[in-house]
């Protein structure tokens, strides 16, 4: 089992999704967030005050997946959000150890279903 989190664009998300559906991967979280990485950010004018904006905007997906799905995951996202330019994202992989679904109690593989 794993926890696949990536930061992508916001603009990527409706091409994220449709790929990971088209991947048979239904089942994610997804959360807005700010951040900065290679990009560091621009300057922009307000009121005629020069303001650094260096914390931008950008998407949070996490989605548990057995190991099998791994791979199928990883490749959905990088077609949905891959634009070649800096700021397309990253993709973290963790071991998840265990996974609990309330209503049933089911646990492991067979509760991320």
């Amino acid at each position: 089992m794993k926890l696949i989190v990536a930061y992508i664009r916001p603009e990527a998300l409706n091409s994220v999704k449709q790929a990971l559906f088209k991947a048979e991967i239904h089942k994610m979280s997804v959360t807005n967030v700010l951040g900065c990485g290679q990009q560091k950010g621009y300057h922009e004018t307000y009121r005629g005050a020069d303001v650094e904006v260096n914390l931008l905007k950008k998407v949070r997906m996490e989605i548990a997946v057995n190991q099998e799905f791994v791979e199928p995951t990883i490749d959905a996202i990088i077609e949905g959000a891959r634009t070649g330019n800096i700021g397309d994202g990253k993709i973290f992989v963790l071991d998840m150890m265990e996974c609990v679904r309330i209503r049933t109690g089911e646990r492991g593989s067979e509760a991320i279903g």
